[in-house]
């Protein structure tokens, strides 16, 4: 048989028919062990962790079936438990799909320590904004006689004079002793004694 009576015969043409019949049903499998596997269409709510602990947090996401990675700790933070959820990638609220790894950081369970800088002799002007700059607070203010005004004259932490190099948690209220600018402004005055002559005046 010629290949050109073979094409038009009708055993070409059922065996197309199974070829392109066995096509389909391998795509149609490929396609339906693809949505299998990527969980196409089922997306799940990532849930608020913020402020949670890391076991609670655990639990809620394996109710969703999501994994979680601890990537670190920030920075202690005041307004969040410590070693509680503080950030969370991707974010509450996102739709992503089952099984993905939720990234958290964890807040610290307490603040970093920072080197008292030297303010002695500076300014109160100077030494409040050196302050702010690393993270401690202004406390309390008391004076003392002293030539410069508002000079400091010495730093205290809850009540235990400090110096320069010692390690304060950040966060930490600096009392600071300050001169009062007075003295050497307020010098005794003699008093006059009017001059006398030795000799009465007659009259």
């Amino acid at each position: 048989m010629s290949l050109r009576k073979f094409l038009t015969s009708k055993t070409f043409f059922i065996q197309l028919a199974i070829a392109l019949g066995i096509i389909i049903v391998l795509v149609f499998v490929m396609m339906k062990w693809l949505s299998f596997t990527t969980n196409h269409g089922e997306e799940v709510t990532v849930p608020n962790l913020s402020k949670l602990s890391v076991e609670v947090a655990e639990e809620k996401l394996n109710a969703l079936d999501l994994e979680y990675v601890l990537l670190d700790t920030t920075e202690y933070q005041n307004d969040f438990p410590k070693f509680s959820v503080v950030k969370q990638d991707p974010i509450a609220g996102s739709k992503v799909k089952e099984g993905r790894k939720i990234y958290i950081k964890i807040n610290s369970d307490s603040y970093r320590d920072i080197l008292m800088p030297n303010l002695i002799e500076q300014t109160l002007r100077q030494a409040e904004p050196t302050l702010k700059a690393l993270g401690l607070e202004m406390g309390t203010k008391t004076y003392k006689p002293y030539l410069g005004k508002d000079m400091v004259l010495e730093m205290r932490y809850k009540g235990k004079l400090i110096k320069a190099g010692d390690k304060i948690p950040k966060s930490s209220k600096i009392d600071l002793v300050l001169g009062d600018g007075k003295v050497g402004f307020e010098e005794e005055v003699e008093p006059v004694v009017a001059p006398t002559n030795d000799l009465d005046e007659e009259f």
